[in-house]
């Protein structure tokens, strides 16, 4: 596995790493997602206006353990070996242990993600997220709240997993933009501890 890029910005502990995955095994990892994910499409509701989120999802993890976010709450299914495995492979690189994973699949360049932290209640203070990326790549962007001047875009590969710890929710948003260039879908898990 190659090294880690870090990124050196202020309030933020944010690491890259390009292939967690080879490129053969994360496409046979795609293909049992998409095969064997309970996937659902929930509405979600923004400044007063509820609409169907733009990509399906999925919430897998410990028993009883809920996850909330804009509006949204998602039960776990229980954890697939499937699951289980890529979970204990991203443990072992990351040093965290995670409870949850919240999946995320994009199906073309107009499935995307708003700008967003990860930082409710349940995470606790200070929480490691640790995403895995199978499928076509995408530019994933990062602002700091309050500089405008900090700013990162970071193309996901497949394969790759991006971990972000310290007090990165607290002062950062990120988001998955829409792209008009052709791209094909993109699975996206984002593993995380529920207190």
């Amino acid at each position: 596995m190659a090294e880690p890029v870090t990124f050196r910005v202020p309030d933020a502990e944010i690491r890259y790493y390009p292939h967690v995955f080879t490129s053969e095994r994360s496409h046979e990892l795609m293909q049992q997602l998409l095969d064997d994910i309970l996937w659902q499409r929930d509405d979600i509701t923004l400044f007063g206006k509820t609409h169907p989120q733009p990509r399906l999802t999925a919430l897998y993890g410990n028993e009883g353990k809920p996850y909330s976010y804009s509006g949204i709450v998602m039960a776990p299914h229980p954890w697939s070996p499937l699951l289980t495995y890529i979970k204990e492979e991203v443990e072992r690189i990351s040093g965290h242990t995670f409870t949850t994973v919240l999946l995320n699949l994009y199906r073309d360049g107009r499935d995307s993600n708003g700008w967003h932290a990860d930082d409710e209640k349940e995470l606790g203070r200070n929480p490691a997220i640790a995403s895995v990326s199978f499928g076509a790549e995408r530019f994933f962007h990062m602002k700091h709240n309050s500089d405008p001047q900090q700013k990162l875009k970071i193309l996901l590969e497949n394969g790759s997993m991006l971990l972000m710890e310290g007090s990165t929710q607290h002062f950062w948003k990120h988001q998955l933009p829409k792209t008009s260039r052709p791209v094909g879908a993109r699975i996206n898990l984002t593993f995380r501890s529920i207190r």
